[in-house]
């Protein structure tokens, strides 16, 4: 299911891939397509896709990159690690090393599953760094607070693993973006 859906979107979006291929490339800087280390499935590591949402000489968030993060629209690229049998459309948001490649127990169940394109943690944290922006320590919170909500979210998800309920997710993920 998720390569053929993931298929037909990249084919469907094609168009609206390649402008935003252009846009972020004139805005950012060439290319526009941003890659980094994440940590997959049996704790494997995996390059994942986004569109570049920085400035790649001030670092800083450009205007252009400021509304795709918004509107999740810099997570496009990630249909093609879909395609690459990465990550799924719906499963646990894959961190960078230092997170999910360290759990423990129970939790390491976590890892058996593909990371996803959408979830239920991804769906509650999707302003997770405006959240973070307002807190004093924001690494501190998101070691704390943050974190340990999400594995405790995705071990939900992993012992409710079920068609219905990623139909479900992908629904809420799609009513969510859409507001």
């Amino acid at each position: 299911m998720d390569y053929s859906i993931a298929f037909f979107a990249v084919i469907l979006l094609l168009p609206l891939l390649i402008l935003l291929l252009i846009l972020t490339s004139w805005d950012t800087g060439f290319p526009g397509i941003f890659t980094q280390q994440r940590v997959g499935r049996y704790a494997k590591s995996f390059t994942i896709y986004k569109f570049r949402t920085l400035d790649k000489v001030t670092h800083q968030k450009s205007s252009i990159g400021s509304w795709m993060r918004k509107t999740k629209l810099d997570e496009l690229p990630q249909l093609f690690n879909i395609l690459k049998g990465d990550m799924s459309l719906v499963g646990p948001r894959p961190d960078i090393p230092g997170y999910y490649d360290r759990l423990q127990g129970e939790e390491r169940n976590i890892l058996s599953l593909k990371p996803g394109l959408t979830s239920e943690a991804g769906i509650k944290y999707r302003n997770e760094e405006k959240l973070l922006c307002t807190q004093e320590n924001p690494l501190q919170y998101n070691d704390e607070v943050l974190f340990p909500d999400k594995v405790k979210m995705n071990l939900q998800y992993y012992y409710n693993l079920s068609f219905k309920n990623d139909i479900l997710i992908l629904l809420k993920t799609f009513f969510t973006l859409s507001k």
